[in-house]
């Protein structure tokens, strides 16, 4: 399989694997802000801090992105993921911010 085939493939898995991710912030979030915690809540709460050990353990990068590097020179930010570029730059910022938001409104949510 030639190199260029193998980055789209990881970019369109690191793309599938962004879309489930922002999926469970954004219902850790929903859930904070509707007051349904429930199992799922917590699931979602759970996925993203194992993302989050992920990227600890690689170095603050995603496994996926260190794949991807092997087959391309760029240097642009989303050279690994169908992102925009100025989204892919600032992704582990937007999201960090989102979900820890998030659980603050839990913590709350709970706490009342």
């Amino acid at each position: 399989m030639a190199d260029a085939t193998k980055l789209i493939l990881i970019k369109f898995l690191h793309t599938a694997v962004w879309i489930f991710l922002v999926f469970q912030i954004l219902y850790v979030n929903y859930a904070g802000l509707a007051d349904t915690t429930n199992y799922f809540t917590w699931l979602a709460v759970g996925i993203i801090l194992a993302e989050g050990i992920i990227l600890i353990i690689y170095k603050w990068s995603c496994p996926l992105t260190l794949r991807a590097r092997k087959y391309t020179d760029s240097d642009k930010d989303n050279f690994d993921i169908y992102l925009p570029n100025w989204l892919a730059r600032h992704n582990k910022s937007i999201f960090t911010t989102l979900f820890l938001a998030g659980v603050i409104v839990l913590i709350i949510r709970l706490s009342v």
